[in-house]
């Protein structure tokens, strides 16, 4: 089974640039985690699947915490989630970085990590 949870909107510090550090910037995050739940379809328990909630703050936590690179950031989720949820068989993040100051008009720039 696959749980999605798209669009989660963060306020955060990442970015190699010292304006990026100090100003911060707006960042969308779609999370995709592949897991046996299938017991869950059968008993309708939350101590049967995977608790969404739970995933939704290990994401908030670690989007709090600043990188120079959206890698690193992807990376730290991914590790973060297959911690926490021993379940997990596979895990899909992608982080965008909403107007990236590159000197033109530009929508986002994502990155997406498979783990």
């Amino acid at each position: 089974m696959v749980i999605e949870i798209e669009g989660m909107e963060f306020y955060a510090f990442h970015g190699h640039f010292e304006v990026e550090k100090v100003a911060g910037n707006r960042f969308l995050v779609n999370l995709k985690i592949e897991a046996d739940l299938s017991k869950a379809g059968q008993t309708d328990r939350l101590e049967d699947t995977l608790d969404y909630q739970k995933a939704y703050l290990a994401v908030k936590e670690e989007m709090s915490v600043p990188s120079d690179l959206l890698e690193h950031v992807c990376q730290r989720i991914i590790t973060r989630i297959k911690s926490e949820f021993p379940e997990v068989q596979k895990v899909t993040v992608k982080v965008s970085k909403m107007n990236p100051p590159m000197g033109g008009q530009i929508e986002k720039v994502s990155v997406s990590l498979e783990g």
